[in-house]
């Protein structure tokens, strides 16, 4: 019986691990464990609501649940996601994206030698959009449990209240909207008393060497620098458009300026040229 019910689970645990070792060799199969035990770890929570959500449907949703919406979980979120998300994020085709996912710049760099960034880095650019997707995720499925009718309660006096509410099919999404537009405009008003708070100091970054001043500020960068002076905040496409230059391209000289404090990113993931002039100074002198 136990056979028969996880069979295919091995079979394709075992191809899985095959394919990881000739990938990777024993390091990938390692990895590919830790990943698989990790994945079932965190699957318990999952199957404990599915099963309370598949109590409630018919034979043929059922079926559909265990059929369809696997598929769309495991393979939808698991692989499709990434790829859409590194898509939208940095201007990169689905395909163009798993090909990068699979071959990484070596010793686990996190660019290119020609200096366009990983399918890592472009992930860890993207934070903020997963964070906030997951985030109003739970959100919203535990909004969903706090509303739902009990018959046995522990705190009648709240939770009588709230399963009233929850009568309202859609209360646990106009809730989670509610609290994502106080949230944000929250956090944009508080960026922006950051902003002013500021002043009009100057700000001042020191390079070691003039070398590594034209390392950081090479001739595309300053062009792109011109484009975005005095424009505000906007997105990496954006800026790719006003110099007509590859978002690729332009996405991996954004994240060198990032890193050189020469450009800033907004609390909603947009990059600015926050300063009205650039004074470069360096003094050359007798050895």
């Amino acid at each position: 019986m136990h056979l028969k019910i996880f069979m295919w689970s091995y079979i394709v645990t075992a191809i899985a691990l095959v394919v990881a070792f000739f990938y990777d060799s024993w390091s990938g199969v390692v990895l590919c464990l830790i990943l698989g035990v990790l994945e079932v770890s965190l699957s318990f929570d999952n199957a404990v609501i599915n099963a309370t959500v598949l109590e409630r449907m018919n034979d043929f949703w059922q079926r559909m649940f265990l059929t369809v919406g696997i598929v769309i979980a495991v393979f939808g979120m698991r692989l499709l996601l990434p790829l859409i998300i590194v898509w939208l994020a940095a201007g990169l085709p689905p395909l163009q994206a798993f090909e990068l996912a699979l071959n990484p710049p070596a010793d686990g760099a996190a660019y290119f030698p020609d200096g366009s960034p990983s399918y890592e880095t472009l992930l860890t650019d993207a934070h903020p959009l997963i964070a906030s997707f997951g985030g109003m995720f739970l959100l919203m499925l535990f909004l969903s449990w706090l509303f739902e009718e009990r018959e046995h309660t522990w705190l009648t006096w709240l939770e009588r209240p709230l399963a009233k509410a929850g009568r309202l099919d859609a209360m646990a999404v106009l809730v989670s909207c509610v609290t994502l537009l106080v949230v944000s405009q929250t956090l944009a008003d508080a960026s922006r008393a950051m902003q002013a708070g500021r002043g009009d100091r100057e700000a001042r970054i020191a390079f070691s060497t003039p070398e590594l001043l034209w390392q950081v500020l090479t001739a595309k960068r300053w062009e792109l620098l011109k484009g975005m002076c005095g424009a505000g905040p906007m997105s990496i496409r954006e800026a790719a458009r006003r110099v007509g230059r590859d978002v690729k391209a332009v996405h991996s000289d954004v994240t060198a300026l990032l890193e050189a404090g020469v450009l800033q990113r907004t609390s909603n993931g947009a990059v600015e040229f926050p300063f009205d002039a650039v004074k470069v100074e360096f003094m050359l002198q007798a050895a």
